[in-house]
């Protein structure tokens, strides 16, 4: 019988009976009801509505979002694979964001609320003038969430299904995807805040009932730490030493698969490149990146916003637990198909030559979880990958429609923006669909190692732009485009050999030369933010200050100024209005034309699709000036100082608990 995953034997569907399928339709009825009744609570028929949730958000859904959208079906595929290929090191990357995600709440977005911005393009536009940093930082954007989140979740979410149903790979991509943009298009950040928070209450739950399961499985934690050291596949030896590379390290669990920080030559995550490394692309992702920012921007002020990066903090404090140890116990249970070295038989396990780490997690589910509960960790990896999946969709339409397309058609109104931002996501889908082959392959199999690595020859540069565009006020727009540009050309010049010559696996070495990839993606990260902060402040020195006026509520050192700002780009702003404003009275006219002609009638089926997507003809009169609009309504960072003093106190907890893990564990 021909297998529909493509390969070589046939995958045991085990989610096939009632119990299972009745805890889904259960899932996705909560997931609808709920998106349904925050449609109908939402104004998401303009650009603050759709885009920001009209700035209504309290700190709980803020914080549950956050951890959502950040916790994709990548996290359980990507974590769980690399902690079996190599341990707990990767739980770094996890706690790493227990200190970045406070600077978000503390530093950078009282200075983006002070802006009086919906995107991040936005920020840098108004901070340097001009509009060629914020069309490069809209295209990179969007590049990077097709190449590292979207086909990632995707094919994370994937592969669980593949493992759980025998479905084509494809296949449950396409229905994956269906399933997300119906919620998505209709009902705007609103709905994606509320049902993220659903969501993180059955990703914790269903992943906590995994976790018992596989250390009971295992025998404890004391177990894992023993067993683990000797979980080798048996097949190595059928390997021939003619054909393949056959050293140890290639089958062996690493000696130091318990140890946080490791050798900084020898250490497959070194501990320097950990502090440093991930600490500055974590700042790249938490604090400027689209998805996280926008949520933080919905909320009603800026002491919700603090007390939301602590809840998502605390949360982030399980996926080491949740995902990594699982992972390893997954290897134990199971060396032959996790561990597997043999390219023939990883084929014929995973679909992929290069090691079937990817598939740790769902073989635990599929393995060891009794009927009724496999339903619900599937409904788990449903929601982790549509909840990220969905976030990603409306940050990256928020950033195609208000930073591209407003470019293209400075007159357009708030309905042709909904619309454009929508049909944008189907595009971005296609795109990402294509690249899925290579998620597949790259990185040894290891689906993490994958994000990382490219996230660290792309993000670096617009770290260190934000970075000292926020809190340098002597740069300026020339040393921030020029140190753009030779960030780019410096990490591509690592990015584009490592995918031409591919990264290789163990069995099969890369022909990369070591002069190029011989340094580690997180060292690289380190240098590469290194260089680019060093250019934007020798090419800013050597062009003209940016007068205060021009930097009012625009830097940190600003941020309580009463002073009145002059915008950069305030040409162009006003430029744009002029223009909505003539459409506006064009649309005006036209519908007042035909309302006398007796033709303003719409058709059924036209009032449908402008329920569907939020938007109607009678609102198009009604527009938009969002710049504007947004910086009237949220100037003021002032917070209550019992409040205050109450996120602070927790703030500092949070501090205390991630040093302890991280000294713990090291």
């Amino acid at each position: 019988m021909e297998n529909p995953t493509g390969t070589g034997t046939q995958p045991k569907i085990s989610i096939n009976n009632p119990a299972d399928i009745i805890v889904i339709v259960t899932y996705f009825l909560l997931v609808i009801g709920v998106g349904i009744w925050s449609m109908f609570r939402a104004n998401r028929g303009t650009v603050g509505g759709y885009f920001l949730a009209g700035r209504t958000m309290v700190w709980w859904p803020v914080g549950a979002s956050l951890f959502a959208s950040n916790i994709g079906s990548g996290h359980f595929v990507g974590l769980a694979g690399t902690g079996a290929a190599s341990g707990i090191a990767v739980g770094g990357f996890e706690w790493n964001a227990l200190f970045v995600v406070l600077l978000l709440g503390w530093l950078f977005v009282p200075v983006y609320l002070t802006a009086g911005v919906i995107t991040m393009p936005q920020y840098l536009k108004k901070r340097f003038g001009g509009g060629r940093i914020s069309l490069y930082l809209s295209v990179i954007s969007l590049f990077l969430y097709i190449f590292t989140k979207i086909s990632v979740d995707m094919f994370s979410g994937a592969v669980f299904i593949q493992q759980a149903l025998g479905w084509n790979i494809y296949v449950a991509v396409i229905a994956l995807l269906s399933i997300t943009a119906l919620y998505t298009v209709t009902g705007g950040l609103a709905a994606l805040m509320y049902t993220d928070t659903v969501q993180t209450f059955v990703i914790i739950a269903g992943a906590v009932v995994l976790m018992v399961f596989s250390f009971l499985k295992v025998g404890g934690y004391s177990a894992l730490m023993q067993k683990y050291p000797s979980s080798l596949p048996t097949a190595r030896q059928s390997l021939d030493p003619q054909r393949y590379n056959i050293s140890e390290r290639c089958y062996m669990p690493r000696p130091d698969a318990f140890h946080l920080l490791r050798d900084p030559v020898s250490g497959d995550l070194p501990w320097p490149g950990v502090l440093l490394g991930i600490t500055i692309v974590g700042g790249w992702y938490w604090c400027t990146d689209q998805v996280i920012v926008q949520r933080c921007l919905a909320a009603r002020s800026l002491t919700h916003v603090k007390a939301g990066c602590i809840v998502c903090g605390y949360l982030k404090l399980l996926p080491m637990f949740l995902m990594v140890f699982p992972g390893m116990a997954s290897r134990v249970l199971y060396p032959e198909e996790v561990g597997c070295v043999v390219p023939e038989l990883c084929k014929e396990v995973c679909g992929t030559e290069v090691g079937c780490s990817n598939i740790a997690y769902p073989k635990l589910v599929v393995s060891i979880m009794p009927s009724g509960l496999r339903g619900l960790m599937l409904a788990v990896m449903l929601a982790a990958l549509m909840s990220s999946l969905a976030s990603i969709f409306n940050s990256s339409g928020t950033l195609f429609t208000m930073d591209i397309w407003t470019r293209l058609r400075p007159q357009a109104q708030d309905h042709e923006l909904m619309i454009v931002g929508r049909v944008w996501v189907l595009c971005i889908v296609c795109i990402s669909i294509c690249w899925i082959p290579v998620v597949q392959a790259a990185q040894s199999g290891q689906l993490f190692d994958y994000i990382q690595s490219v996230t660290s020859y792309l993000a670096p540069p617009i770290a260190a732009v934000f970075f000292l565009a926020v809190f340098v006020k002597r740069v300026n727009e020339p040393g921030a485009f020029w140190g753009l540009m030779g960030g780019l050309a410096m990490g591509l010049a690592r990015m584009v050999p490592e995918f031409a010559f591919g990264s290789g696996s163990c069995l099969f070495p890369s022909h990369c030369p070591p002069l190029v990839c011989g340094v580690h993606y997180l060292y690289f990260a380190v240098l590469l933010f290194s260089c680019t902060a060093a250019l934007v402040l020798i090419v800013s020195y050597c062009n003209p200050a940016i007068p205060d006026k021009h930097l009012q509520r625009l830097v940190f050192s600003l941020r309580h100024s009463k002073e009145p700002r002059e915008d950069l780009d305030w040409e162009e702003v006003e430029r744009g209005r002029n223009a909505r404003r003539e459409a506006e009275e064009s649309s005006r006219a036209k519908m007042e034309e035909e309302g006398e002609e007796g033709g303003g009638a719409q058709s059924g089926c036209s009032r449908l699709i402008g329920w569907f997507c939020g938007v109607s003809s009678a609102q198009t009169p009604q527009t938009t000036g969002q710049e504007a609009e947004v910086a009237e309504q949220m100037p003021d960072i002032s917070e209550d100082s019992f409040w205050k003093h109450i996120v602070n106190s927790n703030g500092i907890i949070l501090m205390a608990l991630a040093v302890f893990m991280w000294g713990y564990y090291a």
